[in-house]
């Protein structure tokens, strides 16, 4: 009888650098430049050695890190596991199932010289659609880690098939021992605070401000980027939820026409081109489409060609323009959304 199906979670360098090299090339891995080929490597203490011989001026933590890392690669991920990248690009995350074992790829791939053949199957689902305890697993600031706590497996699984993520079930909810975990498994002191931060904020929004809500949010900000905005009532409203312009009396250009959508299901191409047809009809000039959910694949490759006409905001793009300009919104805005700032040591993810 085969072993049930693990889940890891593999990032695509430290900015998403690697993502679509990921995505093209049905691949997951990592570079660790310093490492040379594992295929023959039988043992993780013969890992361990070859990654202090690597880096020798390393921590010894540093080196069981790294190596636990690519031992997971080399030996650990088989066939049939579930693989999860968190997208550096967008607010969401492509699933994917282990198709091929370890191979090097150092003369060929500079990108990529240690990785796993990998079936892309869902390349657009939203941050938003995880929810946050889930999200917490992939918290991780390492590059490989195993994800096992909170019913992690049965859930990315549920991901795969539907879109929604359900929950841990209860029998299944107890978290890994200690005694148990894996130096790649994601370490306790060792996570992404910056991304957590906006996960949780993230799901405050999609929470306090769902549906019209979103739409009145939206209208704020601009109101605070200097804008003159109309929000639509609720109901029916012909494709558009705010029209805004500059000047006194939004009447100067550029004149702005907005549509928002706060479901966290990515948003089709046909939204994106009915978008583009109204353009002229309302006699604007460009238009903002707020997907909290973000847009799927075959809209990403339209809106190439709306470059100067249409741009989207996804989840993340929302909350960086109410970061950049919350000490100007109004404040009821402020007490709506109460934030404050804080100061953290930088950390980037463990190679």
């Amino acid at each position: 009888m085969s072993s049930a199906p693990t889940a890891w979670m593999i990032r695509a360098g430290r900015h998403g650098e690697y993502e679509d090299n990921f995505l093209d090339k049905g691949l997951a891995g990592a570079r660790f430049d310093e490492v040379p080929d594992l295929t023959g490597v039988a043992s993780r203490d013969a890992v361990k050695q070859m990654v202090r011989n690597a880096y020798p001026g390393a921590k010894d933590r540093t080196v069981a890190n790294r190596a636990g890392q690519m031992w997971s690669l080399r030996s650990r991920v088989k066939p049939g596991d579930l693989v999860v990248l968190p997208l550096k690009s967008k607010s969401q995350i492509a699933l994917g199932v282990v198709s091929g074992g370890y191979e090097y790829r150092g003369d060929e791939d500079h990108e990529l010289r240690h990785c796993i053949a990998v079936d892309w199957k869902r390349t657009d689902v939203p941050r938003t659609a995880l929810r946050q305890d889930l999200l917490y697993s992939l918290g991780a600031a390492v590059t490989v880690c195993q994800i096992r706590r909170n019913d992690g497996v049965w859930r990315l699984q549920t991901v795969l098939d539907t879109g929604t993520d359900p929950g841990a079930r209860l029998e299944a909810a107890t978290p890994v021992d200690a005694d148990d975990a894996d130096e790649s498994d994601a370490p306790e002191a060792a996570f992404d605070i910056e991304q957590l931060a906006r996960d949780e904020l993230q799901e405050y929004v999609a929470e306090q401000f769902a549906g019209h809500r979103l739409a009145e949010l939206v209208a704020a900000v601009l109101g605070a980027e200097g804008f003159f905005t109309a929000v639509s009532p609720p109901g029916p409203d012909g494709g558009i939820d705010i029209f805004a312009g500059r000047g006194p009396l939004g009447l100067d250009p550029p004149k702005l026409i907005v549509q928002v959508k706060s479901s966290p299901v990515p948003v089709p191409a046909t939204v994106v081109r009915e978008l583009h047809g109204v353009l002229s009809t309302h006699g604007a000039e460009q238009a903002l489409l707020v997907a909290w959910g973000g847009v799927n694949r075959v809209a990403q490759r339209e809106l190439h060609n709306q470059f100067f006409r249409v741009r989207v905001w996804d989840a993340d793009d929302l909350l960086d323009a109410v970061l950049r300009n919350y000490d100007q919104l109004d404040e009821e805005w402020r007490t709506e959304l109460p934030l404050k700032r804080i100061w953290s040591l930088a950390s980037e993810p463990t190679e």
